[in-house]
């Protein structure tokens, strides 16, 4: 759960264990060593009730997760949560029943998304089992901890 003095909250979300699945993780992991104080990082599996409890009373979230679409390996989709519904094919590797589309959906239902909730979705190559990222990932990872860092200092 966030700190409650935190107004901005990231969630890397993923599985490390199968390789470009970790992808939200590890942009956690670089973001917990460049973010200011008022933001608290998560990492987390992608268990949609955890989610949601995570993000109660936290005005802006930004989640990201690696997703599978059908785009090139590597792309960046960013999407708001709250002008958009969250495509379910993102997040077809998910081993949640309930996981992160469905979460958002069903907060979205409920009048429970944060003001501003931003989903990151980090195309994957691999999901299989192994430890690493792909090459495109890699890249995208480093190019996506930009891209949060710039998404903050726009909230601020």
């Amino acid at each position: 759960m966030a700190s409650p003095h935190s107004r901005f909250l990231i969630i890397g979300v993923g599985n490390e264990y199968r390789c470009d699945d970790g992808a939200g993780l590890i942009v956690a992991r670089r973001l917990k060593q460049q973010t200011r104080d008022d933001v608290t990082v998560l990492e987390q599996s992608g268990e949609g009730a955890a989610l949601m409890e995570a993000w109660k009373g936290v005005d802006t979230v930004v989640l990201i997760d690696a997703v599978n679409s059908g785009a090139e390996a590597g792309t960046i989709h960013r999407l708001e949560a709250r002008a958009q519904p969250i495509p379910r094919k993102f997040f077809r590797y998910s081993t949640h029943a309930f996981s992160v589309g469905e979460a958002i959906e069903l907060a979205r239902t409920l009048g429970e998304l944060p003001d501003h909730l931003i989903v990151f979705g980090v195309e994957g190559k691999t999901f299989k089992a192994g430890n690493g990222l792909s090459g495109e990932v890699e890249i995208a990872v480093r190019d996506t901890v930009e891209r949060v860092i710039n998404e903050l200092a726009r909230s601020s």
